[in-house]
């Protein structure tokens, strides 16, 4: 059972940043192993990537400059630095493990295979 835990979500103003960790843990889970996602959902709209890494980084076009994504495979944990917040940066903010290697599809959610329970951040304007 493989089991991914957002934490460092919360209200935060315009402007603003978040860090966000996902700690992953299962008997069988090789953290190094996985190429490890951040997607969100905004209320009302679908479901979207918002960065991965697997040694090489990838970044929606809305996040680009302002968020960072990295990993620390000792403590099998993916971070999100957030900066620069928008009110439009509201949303649930899902952790996702996949494989490490992908095609161009690495931004689809259903090429990963392990998710978050999610975690709200909220940007005031």
């Amino acid at each position: 059972q493989v089991q991914l835990v957002e934490s460092g979500g919360g209200l935060v103003q315009a402007g603003g940043s978040l860090r966000l960790s996902c700690a992953a843990s299962g008997r069988t889970f090789i953290f190094s192993s996985y190429g490890m996602g951040w997607f969100r959902r905004a209320p009302g709209k679908e479901r979207e990537f918002v960065a991965r890494t697997s040694g090489i980084t990838y970044y929606a076009e809305s996040v680009k400059g302002r968020f960072t994504i990295s990993r620390d495979n000792t403590k099998n944990t993916v971070y999100l630095q957030m900066n620069s917040l928008k009110p439009e940066d509201t949303a649930v903010y899902y952790c996702a493990a996949g494989p490490l290697y992908t095609d161009e599809n690495y931004y689809r959610g259903e090429k990963y295979n392990y998710w978050g329970q999610g975690i709200q951040v909220t940007v005031s304007s």
